[in-house]
């Protein structure tokens, strides 16, 4: 079984609702990220994927968690297991202009097809059973409001 470190982001707009993105290899929610390439640090690696999946420019960041453990076991569909080891931040960006008039939906071309929709969200929106597995446990986390930055 193979480890992947990833760096995602927590991106919130003024109303504080959370963008989601809605990827194509899976199909399942979560938050913008990626695993990271050599040479990187993690918040490299935030910041690239953030930028290649939604087209948004982080300007601030500040770690919001690191998840690893059991729960950060993952089979891909082709049946590929890995173990995540998660870095999230919690990341600032400009939204001026980046979204249609209800400030909703986020307007990006991926030219790598990663994102099929980038949408914010309430949290109280969000469910849980659409998010990717590895990453529902930073929902329950936002919900219930835990602060500690190492989770298992």
């Amino acid at each position: 079984m193979k480890i992947i470190v990833t760096g995602g982001a927590i991106i919130r707009d003024h109303q504080g609702r959370i963008l989601l993105q809605r990827r194509s290899d899976y199909g399942n929610w979560g938050l913008p990220g990626g695993g990271m390439e050599v040479g990187e640090s993690v918040e490299e690696t935030m910041r690239r994927e953030v930028l290649e999946e939604t087209g948004l420019v982080v300007r601030d960041s500040e770690l919001y968690a690191v998840y690893s453990g059991l729960r950060m076991q993952y089979r891909y569909p082709d049946g590929n297991e890995v173990v995540f080891v998660m870095f999230i931040f919690n990341a600032t960006v400009d939204l001026e202009g980046e979204t249609e008039e209800q400030g909703r939906v986020l307007i990006h071309h991926d030219v790598n097809n990663e994102s099929l929709q980038l949408e914010f969200k309430e949290l109280h929106e969000i469910e849980i059973e659409d998010i990717s597995s590895v990453q529902r446990p930073v929902f329950e986390d936002l919900r219930s409001g835990t602060t500690s930055i190492l989770r298992t």
